[in-house]
C-alpha cells in the first residue's frame, strides 16, 4: 500500500509543476459562470457559422459596440457594420472566453477572452458586458476590444479548438 501512495504523491506533484504550461481548458473554469461561458460562445459560433440574423439576435437593442471608426448604437447599426463581417464565405476572425463573471447576478456580467485572425494569429481581446433581457436571455449590451497583452500572447499563442465544446 505504501508504493501506491508515494507513487500518487508523486504523481500530483507532477501535476502541479505541469498544471501551468497545459493550454486553456475546454470547459470553462471553476470561477466561471457556466451559463454565460456557453452563451457567449454560443455567440462566437455565429461568426464560425457565418450567421448574421444569429449574431444579431445575441445584440441587446440600446447595445453599444467599439467597433467602427466611431461607436455603434443599437442593434441596427451593429448589424449594418457587422455584416462586412460575415459577407465572405470564411470567417475574418474568431474569439472564445477565457473569463465569464457575473457582475450583478440575473442581471449584468462580463466576458473576456482572445481574438485571432482568420490566420490563426492572436489579435486582440474582447470585452463584453452582458445584461439578462426580460425574455431571460443574456444579451450583449456593451463590447470592445483590446490589444493583446503578454498574458494572452503566453496563454493563447494559437487558438484552441476544444475552448468551446
Amino acid at each position: 500500500m505504501r508504493p501506491l501512495l508515494v507513487y500518487s504523491l508523486r504523481l500530483c506533484l507532477l501535476g502541479g509543476v505541469l498544471a501551468p504550461a497545459v493550454p486553456a481548458l475546454a470547459a470553462p473554469p471553476a470561477s466561471a459562470d457556466v451559463e454565460l461561458w456557453r452563451r457567449e460562445c454560443a455567440f462566437a459560433a455565429t461568426m464560425a457559422q457565418r450567421d448574421l440574423q444569429a449574431f444579431a439576435g445575441f445584440v441587446a437593442d440600446p447595445a453599444v459596440f467599439h467597433s467602427g471608426p466611431t461607436p455603434l448604437k443599437g442593434r441596427d447599426a451593429v448589424r449594418t457594420y457587422w455584416q462586412r463581417f460575415y459577407a465572405e464565405p470564411a470567417a475574418p476572425f474568431s474569439w472564445y472566453p477565457d473569463l465569464a463573471e457575473m457582475l450583478e447576478p440575473e442581471r449584468l456580467a462580463h466576458t473576456s477572452g482572445p481574438v485571432f485572425g482568420n490566420d490563426g494569429a492572436l489579435i486582440g481581446r474582447f470585452h463584453t458586458l452582458w445584461r439578462k433581457e426580460p425574455d431571460g436571455q443574456w444579451r450583449v449590451l456593451l463590447d470592445h476590444g483590446s490589444p493583446p497583452d503578454a498574458r494572452d500572447r503566453e496563454r493563447h499563442a494559437r487558438p484552441d479548438p476544444e475552448a468551446c465544446r
